[in-house]
């Protein structure tokens, strides 16, 4: 005998599949759908059945665009400079930098990163199309925004090893100390970051 109606069942095990989300979380979310205004459930259910038939991907940056949009805002936007390249790993990793208003070029998302344990390999990534962005654009510096993990640093070295001799400044985000951790709390890896990436007072 089942406690809960099919319908309730079923939302729970839907929203079980989201990363993050565990069993006690999907029923609390479920319970909150089912106990608010019947418009809010429906609005969301119209977002997602729109998810996949509007969204599409810049053909030059593989950023997200609006379905039938070819290319990025950010890619054709006048005021940014095209001859520098931040390689991301992922399209959300764009709004992280972009909210820093900081980074004035533009950007290429490798949709992933080279990870054998995942059967994920460089062919699978948006790296040869970087390669040839670069003769396109004539870019003079790439930027390696990938995370600081192994598969992130595995793929950094292997873009590096594609760039090859071509003269093209490569430089990667600095890694060190956040604001407001204390030295005691970092781990080695950080602090060995920090410590090469000292900068002069």
């Amino acid at each position: 005998m089942s406690v809960l109606p099919p319908a309730l069942e079923s939302v729970i095990e839907t929203l079980g599949v989201l990363p993050g989300v565990g069993s006690r979380t999907a029923e609390r979310y479920a319970y909150y759908l089912l106990k608010a205004d019947p418009a809010s459930a429906g609005r969301l259910a119209d977002a997602l059945a729109k998810l996949h038939s509007e969204v599409g991907y810049c053909q030059k940056t593989f950023a997200l665009v609006p379905k039938g949009q070819a290319i990025s805002d950010l890619y054709v936007n006048p005021s940014r400079d095209k001859t520098i390249v931040a390689v991301v790993a992922e399209p959300f990793d764009i709004l992280a930098l972009e909210k820093t208003g900081h980074f004035r070029g533009t950007y290429h998302v490798l949709g992933g990163l080279v990870s054998p344990v995942d059967g994920i390999s460089p062919d699978q990534l948006h790296i040869a199309e970087l390669i040839k962005r670069l003769d396109e654009d004539k870019v003079k510096e790439v930027i390696l925004a990938t995370n600081a993990s192994v598969e992130g640093e595995s793929t950094a070295l292997y873009i590096q090893q594609q760039i090859g001799k071509r003269k093209v400044k490569i430089s990667r985000l600095a890694r060190g100390l956040p604001v407001g951790v204390d030295l005691e709390y970092a781990d080695q890896i950080t602090l060995s970051r920090a410590l090469e990436g000292r900068t002069l007072l």
